[in-house]
């Protein structure tokens, strides 16, 4: 038996140390780029494109030079509501929108955000999906429309505002008869309540606004109406809606081109969207607050939409949910997961949760600001 500690054998494994080494540095600093395209389904300008934006560079910095997400806007591939079917197709490695957007494929997918979710906000739907059983069925209606994607939902949205009107609305009666934007099941909500809906994308929704086509519409938060021009042709916004009180983002990615990727960069994706999930809502609560400012600035007059609307609202969702589960089983199935989900949540989140509008008003209410 050779001496291990022999000058000769000492030599050896010295030498095969130094190999090793040269070996493998160059094969981590020459490891190959993975490069993915993606595309939103929003236009450059608009904070949502930005948020996909901020998802792939948390991906991009974590993975090094071994994978690089690029996304694009809205429209440099496909049309905003193509983007499902051309990840499918696996014309885009991967895109950011939302689930509303799939609404005609399958009428279930409308209820990751679309309604009053049974009394959750953005972040206990987020939690349903994520720990109640709606990752599964997402899944189960992708797999059955034949589609080869993976889906990841994260980023929970302040409450939308019933929207921007020509002339304040105080009644229900005043929805009857507007043409009015709107997306996913809040066109039956919207619809039963009287108004025309015409379900136009992100980018097409101001120009229509301008030239008359439609006489109100909604798209989402203070920043985004902002950039977009919405107070360039409206003046009234009205806040606090049940219509999409609880949406959330999707990040799809093609199902073979996630599957070619080694595990650990598969992980940094998963953690990435966790990561973006979280700074996505802080980043929205710093903006759309300035922004709400700004909009003030520029003339916008906001008012509550008044609790008769809301009611109705309700009563309008209760209608179509019944019409649909009736319809199409699978939607019945999510409903159920949700409602299940929402009766406990919901009652541990109302009960625990304090007013805090009651510690608002205390430090800058009326009553406050004379002191």
């Amino acid at each position: 038996m050779t001496d291990s500690k022999s000058p000769r054998r000492r030599s050896l494994l010295k030498g095969a140390a130094v190999a090793a080494g040269a070996m493998s540095a160059p094969m981590v600093s020459m490891a190959q780029t993975t490069s993915l395209r993606f595309q939103s389904t929003w236009p450059a300008k608009d904070i949502f494109h930005e948020y996909a934006q901020d998802f792939a560079k948390k991906v991009n910095d974590m993975a090094g030079n071994r994978l690089k997400i690029e996304v694009l806007p809205a429209g440099s591939v496909v049309p905003a509501f193509q983007l499902l079917d051309a990840v499918a197709k696996g014309t885009l490695d991967g895109g950011h929108g939302v689930v509303a957007y799939w609404y005609g494929k399958n009428s279930a997918l409308a209820l990751w955000g679309s309604g009053p979710g049974y009394g959750m906000d953005a972040n206990m739907v987020l939690a349903w999906h994520n720990y109640g059983g709606g990752k599964a069925l997402i899944e189960e209606i992708y797999k059955s429309l034949n589609l080869d994607v993976v889906s990841y939902l994260y980023g929970p949205m302040p409450t939308q505002p019933l929207g921007w009107f020509k002339k304040p609305v105080a009644r229900v009666e005043d929805m009857k008869g507007l043409k009015f934007r709107t997306v996913g099941l809040a066109v039956d909500v919207f619809t039963d309540m009287g108004t025309a809906v015409n379900p136009l994308p992100g980018g097409e929704i101001v120009p229509a606004l301008d030239r008359g086509l439609i006489d109100a519409a909604e798209f989402n938060n203070a920043s985004s109406d902002r950039v977009l021009g919405f107070p360039d042709v409206a003046k009234n916004c009205m806040l606090q809606s049940f219509h999409q009180s609880g949406e959330q983002f999707e990040i799809l990615f093609n199902k073979g081109k996630l599957a070619a990727l080694p595990a650990e960069l598969k992980s940094i994706i998963d953690y990435a969207v966790q990561a973006a999930s979280a700074d996505m809502s802080w980043k929205a609560i710093e903006r759309n607050s300035q922004d709400y400012i700004e909009l003030k600035k520029a003339g916008v007059k906001f008012y509550k939409t008044p609790d008769a609307i809301l009611r109705a609202q309700l009563a309008s969702w209760d209608k179509t949910i019944a019409k649909k589960a009736a319809e199409n089983p699978m939607f019945k199935k999510v409903l159920d997961s949700q409602k299940a989900f929402a009766e406990r949540a919901g009652q541990w989140h109302n009960d625990y949760t304090v007013d805090f509008k009651m510690a608002y008003n205390h430090y800058f209410g009326s009553q406050a600001k004379k002191s």
